[in-house]
């Protein structure tokens, strides 16, 4: 019974279609127990770097919507989780970026020029 329970379960899960920031994948887990891990991928956003400060490992990024924090555009200051970001842009660039609440600040995660 408990099997047939985890293979309806997980085929029931299968069948869902979500969105990139919702994916689930399902895994049985020690009989009829289920295991869902939700995918942490965010979308990149577009931006303009206005300054690169090395010294305190911050830039400033006038930018669009960060759908993931909830913010509308502006022009704002970020700390970045790698200082070797800072060497891969300078001001004027347009870039694409991901940014994540961290250590009670936004910091910027990932970065990349646009092409």
């Amino acid at each position: 019974m408990k099997s047939f329970i985890s293979t309806t379960v997980i085929a029931v899960f299968s069948t869902l279609s979500l969105d990139a920031a919702a994916q689930a994948a399902v895994a049985p887990a020690g009989g009829a127990d289920i295991v869902v891990a939700h995918a942490s991928t965010t979308e990149m956003t577009d931006g303009e770097i206005r300054k690169v400060d090395k010294d305190t490992r911050k830039i400033t990024i006038k930018h669009g919507e960060i759908k993931n924090l909830d913010m509308p555009g502006m022009t704002m200051l970020f700390q970045v989780k790698d200082a070797a970001m800072l060497d891969m842009v300078k001001p004027g660039d347009k870039v694409k970026f991901r940014a994540e609440k961290a250590g009670g600040g936004i910091v910027v995660t990932e970065i990349q020029v646009a092409r």
